[in-house]
């Protein structure tokens, strides 16, 4: 009864948003059966007179031209692309264990089968119709018997294809992904009506419309006849609004309760599953795989890696209870003939819709195992910060604090960065009114010792030390700078980096604190970074245009491999990234990146510890084989505060010298 109920609501608004239809094309025929009448009452002697002759002439034109506007607005809604999302097709001959369970999911539902199979890199799963012409291949010319006469052009109704969450296949067990889809495919059977079908490809082609009467780079005699068509096709999908969202409510309403009948007890544990996937998925991205991203490397394993982090996950909040019996059924990921191959395509289009990367591997932009990762990523990203973090304040005129018994005594240190982040106010006072340079972090006070460093969050990335909200000044430039130049030295070197290229930089935070030299570092930076990624190869320009559309009726290819290719044909890259992870990171946290990624360095080079990979927290410092957890909030201390001492107390204890010179790349 629920079925038959939710299918009835369902086709009763399918049949609301066709009458909407019916009624603009009356509207639009209204015109020319007017004219019609007049011409038909002129010829029979019924409608004469100077009069009536005027009125047909009218309404001629008229007629003449609302049908040409009708035609037009018909041709546009129909040509125009319906949206697709961007996935991965899995061909039946990579994944025909995958299709096997589909259909026989499909046949106990007793509803038509999906046509195809695709994934996505998300946690969640759903029907897509691909039905127009510009999604598939065109239709092959089928002949009859009789020889010269072609069969029907008249395109079949073809099922939605089944796009699937690439991580429920690596986290879940057979069993269970049978019952996560059982809902999604039962929504196949609401689907095959021809009324909502029809409906559905009505309300699509409105929306490709207004799409595309609203691109960007038309000519201008060709703009006010797409505004036209664009009021109207706005107009007609408000009107289906509400129509076309309680359609969707009816078959979502039908799918899941036929869908009760298949595994109705798993799916209630399954759903457990798709909360935790989801949760493992995001920290696997915002922690791990951005900074890879951000360093020209995209992890190529994914899915695998999601998996690690959802174990890791479990185990420190206590999930894990029966996570070993679990781990004793078949995963899905084995209905992939090619797991591996499949993995790495859904992981570089996870990294082009998040990170808005290049479509191909290349030099600039190659993949990078996790066994790799710390040595490719964590190492080279904590190098280049240190080194960018050194460079700036070469730019700013800050003196290096040479060391005598090093081999090296210009070359770059971590007490340098301390002095210069040093609040002098924040140190213990001198009764004879010293200078600044008792905040020397390089003195008796950073001997030895053997501990911990580094962070759940260091590395240099989004989340490095990036937890507590971080503030900056509106200053732009310091006036003093504590044992380290002088005031002329700063203005000469203000005024020569006035005339460099810097993009601007919005400083306006809502955290308050942080020095005057730790403000003008952290604004110098950003400005940095920034020159950086305008200035690197292969990277689009958010103000730039986008790259022409393929066109029209170009298809997305099934695959070539295994894992086949994302549908590329399909969507705008102009527009990537789709999905940003995180919000752009402000100066102070960038300078909170820099200075971590610092002590990091001086660490590994002084005190032997080593870059590591933590599955939920991204990269890490590893001392004697554990990981560091104290780094980030003594950090914060000296970039918010000026305050060393935190810092300094730690380096003592984990053996670091920030004397000694470190490598940089």
């Amino acid at each position: 009864m629920g079925v038959e109920a939710g299918a009835q609501s369902a086709r009763s608004r399918a049949l609301a948003v066709l009458r909407i239809r019916s009624r603009a094309l009356a509207v639009a025929l209204l015109p020319a059966a007017v004219a019609v009448v007049l011409l038909a009452g002129g010829s029979t002697d019924h409608l004469v007179g100077p009069g009536w002759d005027a009125a047909r002439w009218t309404m001629s034109v008229v007629a003449v031209l609302a049908l040409l506007a009708a035609g037009g607005i018909a041709l546009v809604v129909a040509r125009s692309r319906p949206a697709v999302s961007p996935t991965v097709p899995i061909a039946e001959e990579s994944a025909p264990d995958l299709y096997r369970m589909v259909r026989d999911l499909a046949d106990r539902l007793d509803v038509p089968a999906p046509s195809a199979i695709a994934l996505t890199p998300d946690c969640d799963s759903w029907l897509e119709d691909r039905t127009h012409p510009a999604h598939g291949p065109p239709p092959r010319e089928d002949h009859d018997e009789i020889a010269g006469v072609r069969g029907s052009h008249r395109r079949a109704a073809a099922a939605p294809v089944l796009v699937i969450g690439s991580p429920f296949l690596w986290w879940m067990r057979v069993g269970e992904l049978r019952a996560v889809l059982a809902p999604v495919v039962a929504g196949t059977g609401p689907s095959a009506h021809p009324d909502i079908a029809a409906a559905r490809r009505f309300v699509r082609g409105l929306d490709a419309a207004v799409a595309v009467t609203s691109a960007p780079g038309r000519s201008v005699l060709i703009r006010p006849v797409l505004a036209g068509i664009g009021w109207v096709a706005r107009l007609l999908l408000r009107s289906c609004r509400g129509h076309a969202a309680e359609m969707e409510r009816g078959v979502a309403a039908a799918a899941a309760e036929r869908a009760q009948a298949v595994d109705y007890g798993l799916r209630i544990v399954a759903q457990e599953q798709v909360g935790l996937a989801y949760a493992g998925w995001d920290r696997l991205l915002t922690r791990v795989a951005l900074p890879a991203w951000r360093m020209g490397r995209w992890p190529s394993r994914l899915d695998a890696g999601v998996v690690a982090a959802l174990t890791e996950l479990s185990r420190r909040d206590r999930l894990a209870e029966g996570f070993a019996s679990r781990l004793g059924e078949r995963p899905a990921c084995d209905l992939l003939e090619e797991p591996g191959a499949i993995d790495e395509a859904t992981s570089l289009l996870a990294a082009r819709l998040f990170h808005g990367g290049p479509a191909e591997p290349g030099r600039d932009w190659a993949p990078v195992a996790w066994q790799e990762y710390p040595d490719e990523v964590v190492d080279r990203k904590w190098r280049t910060d240190a080194a960018r973090l050194h460079r700036v304040l070469d730019a700013l005129g800050v003196r290096r604090a040479p060391d005598p018994t090093s081999p090296d005594p210009d070359g770059p240190t971590l007490a340098r960065v301390l002095a210069h982040l040093t609040d002098p106010a924040a140190t213990t006072p001198r009764t004879d009114g010293s200078q600044a340079d008792s905040a020397s972090p390089g003195g008796s006070d950073t001997g030895g010792g053997s501990d911990t460093g580094g962070g759940s969050d260091t590395g240099g990335d989004s989340d490095t030390g990036g937890d507590s909200d971080t503030g900056t000044a509106t200053e732009a430039a310091p006036t003093t700078i504590a044992d380290t130049t002088t005031s002329t030295d700063i203005e000469a070197n203000a005024d020569a980096d006035d005339n460099a290229p810097y993009p601007p930089v919005d400083l306006d935070d809502d955290s308050p604190g942080g020095t005057e030299n730790a403000t003008a570092l952290a604004a110098r930076l950003s400005a940095e970074i920034a020159r950086e990624e305008a200035s690197a190869p292969g990277t689009t320009s958010p103000t730039g245009p986008p790259p022409p559309p393929p066109p029209p009726g170009q298809a997305s290819g099934s695959g070539t491999g295994p894992g086949g290719s994302p549908d590329t044909a399909l969507w705008d890259d102009g527009m990537l990234p789709l999905f940003p992870l995180q919000p752009p990171r402000t100066a102070r946290e960038l300078l909170t990146d820099h200075v971590t990624a610092m002590v990091c360095c001086a660490a590994m080079d002084t005190a032997g510890a080593t870059p590591g990979l933590d599955w939920l927290d991204g990269p890490s410092l590893m001392v004697n084989g554990e990981r560091a957890a104290d780094l980030a909030p003594r950090v914060l201390s000296l970039v918010e505060d000026g305050d060393p001492a935190p810092l300094q107390a730690w380096l003592v204890k984990s053996g670091i010298r920030p004397e000694k010179p470190v490598r940089l790349v």
